[in-house]
């Protein structure tokens, strides 16, 4: 991968989707953060004559966003593909809403589908969702809804997709995660569980995990492959031995180096058919 500019790149355009103060970086580049997210942006990172758009969930565990990392260095890698990618900055449930309250286990999926209405009148460009640890499992929620603009693909990688789930925890027994809206949030949105259709997305889906991940195990991606060998779907699964957790597009001491040129064919193939 190419090496990580000294400068921030800086966004061709933030877009504002609601009111409230603006958001604050903890940090530098390349690893600022966002945790008091006090409202929902669009941060777009343009190119000529985009082939499709896509939309970039970073992780952070639904307490905070990995902005650069799983962000930002995101959309530079989908920029040198063609496409147009606006990283998503979403509200955190349970977090505080500066008003003495705490925003609800629905807020981020809230912002999500604000920003598909503020992107419907925006030309007619495919669109891939792309997330990844707990970004992976907000855009698997996205890529669910039953919007007018529906999506061509989605990317996975190293996301929290089931087994947090009540019903499916890994390891049995595990406790709640904190705040109990987080942890609601999981339980309302299995992604890639038969027994929970509205959590199936039904658009071509890519997988990239590490074998031996303890914070992400890999039995949220095996719960999707086997759901996807039930039912039919156009599901791709790639797991790598010696993978860390959260490898993005730093760590590539390993075969992980060749997850983003197998997402990269992956996706010259669906977007084909579009």
């Amino acid at each position: 991968m190419a090496k990580t500019p000294r400068k921030t790149p800086p966004p061709v355009k933030v877009i504002s989707l609601g009111e409230g103060a603006d958001n604050v970086f903890e940090g530098a580049w390349p690893n600022r953060s966002l945790k008091a997210i006090t409202r929902p942006e669009l941060h777009v990172y343009s190119v000529k004559k985009p082939r499709a758009r896509a939309i970039v969930c970073a992780g952070g565990g639904y307490v905070a966003l990995v902005h650069d990392k799983e962000g930002v260095e995101v959309a530079q890698w989908l920029n040198g593909l063609g496409f147009e990618a606006c990283v998503l900055v979403h509200r955190l449930p349970g977090a505080s809403d500066g008003k003495g309250g705490v925003w609800p286990k629905d807020i981020a999926l809230q912002d999500g589908l604000t920003a598909l209405e503020h992107l419907a009148g925006d030309g007619d460009l495919p669109l891939v969702w792309v997330g990844l640890s707990s970004g992976g499992h907000m855009a698997g929620v996205m890529a669910c809804q039953p919007h007018v603009q529906q999506p061509a693909a989605l990317i996975c990688a190293y996301g929290p997709l089931n087994a947090n789930h009540k019903d499916y925890k890994y390891p049995p027994g595990k406790p709640d995660y904190p705040p109990a809206e987080k942890q609601a949030f999981y339980n309302d949105w299995p992604i890639g569980i038969a027994a929970a259709p509205h959590g199936v997305p039904k658009c071509p889906v890519f997988l990239a995990y590490a074998l031996h991940d303890t914070s992400v195990p890999v039995d949220h991606a095996l719960n999707f492959i086997r759901t996807g060998r039930d039912l039919s779907l156009d599901l791709d699964a790639h797991i790598f031995g010696l993978a860390p957790h959260g490898f993005a597009l730093r760590d590539m001491d390993g075969t992980q180096d060749q997850w983003p040129k197998l997402a990269q064919a992956w996706l010259d193939r669906k977007l084909a058919k579009v």
